[in-house]
């Protein structure tokens, strides 16, 4: 049937072959998700449905031989009155019944190992699915920690190579998730507040610079009086 071919194809998929090929491995290995979810609902719809036509058969199976075992007994019976052609009429409804009841032990043996495979597949569907769950949230985080990675990478490549006010605009505005743009935010006050020695001294005969030239306008205060 086309159900089991499908879940067939499910089975025989190897997942890591087909992340290790997408573009988008996360993005494909949770469509698979979707489509085994999928199929594992209707095959579960199928199991139950051949449950119930495996219990049908058995019922009308049982039924027939139960009316073939009554016309044996009025076959019996139409003997016993010395009723030949009575006893005959019974022994060919009997034969009816029996043949019925035979050729509904076969569908009903063949209904069992349709019902059987479907139970199988479904057991192997739900195991499959549950695998790939887990691999699903595993490649999730694996993608989400190299996008962490790849923007510490190119934030240290700037401050390595010098970054300029423009440099870190870029760095701010490509950042786009909460988590990314935490790290940004360390990156950029640890770019802001690592000054160069150079600067620091610079700084320090700006200000001396500063304070003589506010102590020489106190000296000559008085003098301009």
């Amino acid at each position: 049937m086309a159900l089991l071919e499908r879940v067939s194809t499910l089975l025989r998929a190897n997942l890591n072959d087909l992340l290790s090929k997408a573009e988008n491995p996360e993005k494909l290995a949770r469509q698979l998700v979707l489509d085994m979810e999928n199929q594992l609902m209707q095959v579960k719809t199928q199991v139950a449905i051949a449950i119930a036509d495996q219990h049908l058969l058995l019922k009308k199976k049982t039924e027939q031989e139960e009316l073939q075992a009554q016309w044996l007994r009025k076959a019996e019976l139409a003997v016993n009155k010395q009723q030949d052609d009575l006893a005959r009429a019974a022994l060919e409804r009997a034969l009816s019944h029996q043949r019925m009841a035979e050729g509904l032990a076969e569908q009903h043996s063949d209904q069992t190992s349709e019902t059987d495979t479907l139970r199988a597949a479904y057991t192997r569907l739900r195991q499959k699915l549950s695998e790939t769950q887990a691999r699903v949230e595993l490649l999730t985080t694996q993608h989400r920690r190299n996008r962490v990675t790849q923007k510490a990478n190119a934030a240290q490549a700037m401050l390595n190579s010098g970054a300029t006010p423009a440099k870190i605009s870029q760095l701010s505005a490509s950042v786009k998730d909460g988590e990314s743009r935490s790290h940004a935010a360390r990156v950029l006050l640890a770019m802001t507040s690592s000054e160069t020695l150079d600067e620091r001294f610079a700084n320090l005969e700006q200000n001396d610079q500063i304070e003589a030239l506010l102590e020489e306008l106190k000296q000559r205060q008085p003098r301009l009086t």
